[in-house]
């Protein structure tokens, strides 16, 4: 199909138009609204290109100056901006993973802020957010296998459209993506509220009681097993500044919190060391990629909105 033929009505109308000819006549349409509008598209361009720039100066300034109220509202503007959007265009599934997330979320982060801390809470925290945090893994690859498998044709074998295939894919690594940056977000501000609550240190660095013997840096509870043994639930891991911990707290601690600083101490925790399985380093790196991914999903919308607002105000269109 030529898109560049033009199309002439005569006595038609458009709904007597074929398809084909409907394409070619709206893209004709179009060319004749763009028409000597060259000066204005590059203002717009230019517009783009500035609005990005300043806007990734000041958000950088801010990370750097204010990191809490940056996370407050970058964790805010992950967790309505696409909702909204979903809702107004009627994205069901979303929907309803979006309030199944909140639901259990909200109620796992409202154990981690209370006050006084139940001592089954870190580790209900923890698991929650560490089994998250690998679902999110597990959808992202299985998104990127479906496009592979689209790319080679597999799908013929199946006798399925590639353009279905290519949709399914990206859904899985849309909610991978999506709620693993979310709730990596969610843990972090746990982890800060239950250390603090559980007493171990304070901003200024000082802890404020005594680690027990035998005891998990992280949950308060008893170790199961001594370092060197293999656990049948899990194994007990030390740190280079000689604190033990359990499994699940540790991992959720450095991996899922986005902390890298032993829990009691804040002595700077060396991943490469403390998982020397090479299946197991991936996951730092998916972390650093979630975090790239968080400007993507929560200011880029903002960003495009400001563009059209500036746009708008200049008389562009």
């Amino acid at each position: 199909m030529d898109l560049h033929e033009p199309v002439i009505l005569g006595n038609r109308t458009i709904d007597q138009l074929s398809q084909e000819e409907k394409h070619r006549y709206d893209h004709q349409q179009m060319h004749e609204q763009h028409k000597g509008h060259d000066k204005m598209h590059a203002e717009m361009f230019m517009v783009l290109v500035i609005t990005l720039i300043v806007a990734q100066f000041l958000l950088i300034e801010w990370k750097k100056k204010h990191y809490r109220s940056y996370s407050l509202v970058t964790l805010l503007g992950l967790w309505l901006v696409p909702f909204f959007f979903a809702l107004k265009n009627h994205f069901w599934r979303f929907i309803f993973t979006w309030l199944l997330f909140t639901c259990i979320s909200g109620l796992i982060a409202k154990k981690a802020i209370e006050k006084p801390i139940h001592r089954t809470t870190p580790r209900l925290v923890y698991k929650w957010f560490l089994f998250l945090y690998k679902l999110s893994y597990v959808l992202g690859l299985i998104g990127y296998f479906v496009f592979l498998a689209t790319f080679f044709g597999l799908n013929i074998v199946f006798n399925s459209k590639p353009n279905l295939w290519m949709e399914s894919g990206t859904l899985f690594v849309f909610y991978g993506l999506y709620y693993g940056v979310l709730g990596r977000d969610i843990s972090e501000i746990c982890a800060d509220k239950m250390a603090s609550h559980i007493g171990y240190y304070t901003d200024q660095g000082i802890p404020t009681r005594h680690l027990d013997p035998n005891v998990c840096a992280v949950c308060g509870n008893k170790l199961l097993v001594p370092e060197n043994e293999e656990g049948i639930i899990e194994n007990t891991y030390k740190l280079s500044c000689e604190h033990v911990f359990h499994e699940f707290c540790i991992r959720g601690w450095c991996i899922v919190g986005k902390k890298q600083t032993c829990p009691y101490c804040k002595e700077k925790v060396d991943l490469k060391k403390m998982f020397c399985n090479p299946w197991e380093k991936p996951h730092v790196l998916y972390g650093q990629f979630l975090d790239w991914i968080r400007w993507l999903l929560a200011w880029q919308p903002m960003i495009i909105f400001i563009v059209q607002g500036i746009n708008w105000v200049l008389g562009l269109e």
